[in-house]
């Protein structure tokens, strides 16, 4: 399955970006989507999820900074990204899967069966 992330870009600090990852041809709802970052030479870090019941879980550090909203009808998720930092920049990937997801997955790697291939965000 393939998602498609889009948005990214060289942003100053304190400024704000919006990324968008669509799901073109997938067949089958999407229950559960996810934003997740990765610097390099780094895991990938969950960064903000939501599910089909608006369901939403923000790491600690982006919390009151990023809103993430889904479309259930589109199968797009939206991150908006305000009071960028440096520390944010990384390729952000957008991951997706069928299932409703318990809070200890939401933000990891482990409860995503499909992913895009990322978007590049640097904050200087």
């Amino acid at each position: 399955v393939q998602l498609v992330e889009s948005g990214g870009g060289s942003v100053q600090s304190g400024d704000s970006l919006t990324l968008l990852c669509s799901a073109p041809g997938y067949r089958y709802r999407i229950v559960s989507m996810a934003w997740f970052r990765q610097g390099p030479g780094q895991y990938r870090e969950g960064i903000a999820a939501v599910d089909e019941d608006n369901t939403i879980t923000y790491k600690d550090s982006v919390k009151g900074r990023f809103i993430i909203t889904k479309d259930n009808a589109k199968n797009t998720i939206t991150l908006q990204m305000n009071s960028l930092k440096p520390e944010d920049s990384g390729v952000y990937l957008c991951a997706a899967d069928r299932r409703l997801l318990q809070p200890r997955l939401r933000l990891s790697e482990l409860g995503y069966k499909d992913w895009g291939e990322g978007t590049q965000v640097t904050v200087s």
